[in-house]
């Protein structure tokens, strides 16, 4: 073997760049240390100093891995971990009862254990450490039987998996990770090149396991297909396709003062800025239909208790009690192709612009959209022809 052949070889072993900003990075270890800390700390305040059950076992480690460092992992959510240390330590105890070499039952401990998780989807790495430390760790486990699967791994995987979903909830994060589907992904701008079943196909002939969810890996693709279509189409942006003139109101403005300016001006929705024109809100028609008189019984008591949708308001209340404040905004240098996934796949109707200042510059509906989208297909359609 040439040394040239040698070195290309060697660095087909390199890790790929990650793709994960230092801070999600200091996310993960810091979760992990929380995690492992509190885990152990339980254990011990429940199982007391003078336990031989170990106050933590060293698989658990391995599982903080994925439920913190890397949550969306289908081997990471709550199923994969409690199902996959549990079938583990049934499985690892059965070997060490029945089968007196060491070696031989730790080897038949992990391959069984594998098969069982198999069967139970509830694959998770970590859970093949737990069947090897029911056989291998020592005296004081092998004592334990079958209250090793109670006590350290129920416990321990009940304890971490909770301060995962704290954690995650803590600092916004998505835990357990609910895969996108096809309903929310974001859809192909022009005639798509696969379909959900020439993908269900591609991940049969693969014959292997595939540490990604379907779901997101089909999102992905169609994420994929937006960008290449923003590539390929030109730059039309959103200053160029937005309404300038957009009619907005203050916070102060009334009720049915919004609604008289949305029947004058035949729109659906207004803006709610300060007096600097930043952007606070924002009414739509929805949230101004007029049924305070006689609202729906369940409306009204979602209304009341702050659930749901707010029960109408009377024409002298003020918008700022009824407008959504959570308002998605978009640059006015924003190429269009990156509104698709707002207005398709998630439900936007209407997007304020902002300027480089944050101000409200223009507003973005669909047939802006689609206006513009028109506009950017007719210089490639007069290169084709």
């Amino acid at each position: 073997m040439s040394r040239h052949t040698l070195f290309h070889w060697l660095a087909r072993f390199a890790p790929p760049p990650v793709a994960l900003r230092w801070r999600e990075r200091l996310r993960s270890g810091v979760g992990a240390l929380l995690g492992i800390a509190l885990t152990g700390a339980v254990s011990h305040s429940l199982l007391g100093n003078a336990s031989t059950i170990p106050w933590l076992i060293a698989p658990m480690g391995a599982s903080a891995v994925l439920l913190f460092g890397v949550p969306a992992s289908p081997l990471a959510q709550p199923w994969s971990l409690i199902g996959g240390n549990l079938v583990s330590a049934i499985v690892g105890v059965t070997c060490a009862l029945f089968i007196d070499d060491p070696v031989v039952a730790a080897a038949v401990a992990v391959g069984l254990a594998i098969c069982a998780m198999f069967t139970l989807r509830c694959v998770h790495p970590p859970s093949g450490a737990v069947a090897l430390t029911a056989v291998l760790g020592g005296p004081a486990v092998r004592a334990l039987g079958y209250e090793f699967v109670l006590e350290p791994v129920l416990l321990q995987s009940f304890v971490l998996f909770a301060s995962a979903l704290v954690y995650h909830k803590a600092t916004g994060h998505r835990y357990p990770h609910t895969a996108h589907t096809a309903t929310h992904a974001s859809p192909a701008p022009a005639a798509s090149g696969f379909a959900r079943a020439d993908l269900e196909a591609a991940l049969r002939e693969r014959d292997e396991l595939l540490d990604v969810d379907p779901d997101d890996l089909e999102a992905l693709l169609r994420e994929t297909e937006i960008h290449a279509y923003a590539r390929s189409f030109g730059v039309l942006n959103c200053a160029d396709v937005m309404s300038r003139n957009v009619v907005s109101i203050s916070p102060a403005t009334t009720v049915g003062e919004a609604r008289a300016l949305l029947r004058q001006h035949d729109v659906k929705a207004l803006p709610v800025v300060d007096a600097q024109r930043y952007v606070k809100g924002i009414v739509t028609r929805a949230d101004l239909a007029d049924d305070g008189a006689n609202p729906h019984p369940l409306r009204a008591l979602l209304g009341s208790l702050g659930f749901g949708a707010r029960a109408s308001a009377g024409d002298s209340a003020r918008v700022s009690t009824l407008m959504s404040t959570h308002v998605r905004t978009i640059a006015a240098a924003t190429p269009i192709v990156e509104l698709l996934a707002l207005f398709a796949g998630r439900g936007h109707h209407h997007v304020p612009v902002v300027d480089s200042e944050r101000r409200l510059a223009g507003i973005v509906t669909q047939a802006d959209l689609i206006s513009g989208l028109y506009r950017q297909t007719q210089p490639l359609q007069k290169q084709r022809a």
